[in-house]
This record gives C-alpha cells, sequence and structure tokens, in this order.
C-alpha cells in the first residue's frame, strides 16, 4: 500500500506483482468452484441404487409366475379331457 501511496505513482513492477497476484487467487478461486461444481455433478445417488433393476426383476417374477399359473391352468384342461375321453 505504501507502494501506491508514493507520490511519483507506483512503480510498474510493483503494480504488476499486485495484479499477479489478484489474478493467480482469482484462478485458484475458479479452480475450486469448477471442482466442486463437478463433484456437485457427480453426486447422483439414485444411479448407484439397484431400485429400479430389483423392481424389473419382481415384475419379471411375477409375469413368470402368472405365465406357470396359466400353463398349469391348461395342463389341468388337458388332463381332464383325456380322462374325460
Amino acid at each position: 500500500m505504501d507502494e501506491l501511496a508514493n507520490p511519483t505513482g507506483p512503480r510498474r513492477e510493483a503494480i504488476n506483482n499486485h495484479v499477479r497476484e489478484f489474478m493467480q487467487l482469482i484462478k485458484d478461486i475458479q479452480v475450486a468452484l469448477r471442482d466442486e461444481i463437478k463433484s456437485a455433478c457427480d453426486y447422483r445417488p439414485f444411479e448407484k441404487c439397484d431400485y429400479s433393476s430389483r423392481i424389473a426383476n419382481e415384475i419379471c417374477c411375477k409375469k413368470l409366475e402368472y405365465v406357470m399359473s396359466q400353463l398349469d391352468g391348461m395342463k389341468e384342461t388337458i388332463d381332464d379331457y383325456h380322462t374325460a375321453v
């Protein structure tokens, strides 16, 4: 700050040093913000969850159970037909 109060004006290299330091601080802030944003975007709690695949598996099991019950019913009908004949 003494450099800026100098009656002949600040030296060019002092201004350059202050500007360089300021720009480095801005760059560090940008990098930190970019990392924070990236980590926030990478956080996907439901992506790692197996809920949808588990539900799809349960639905497939229910469909198979239904088809098996229908096939069992058809087999009983065929058996009844053969015993009647």
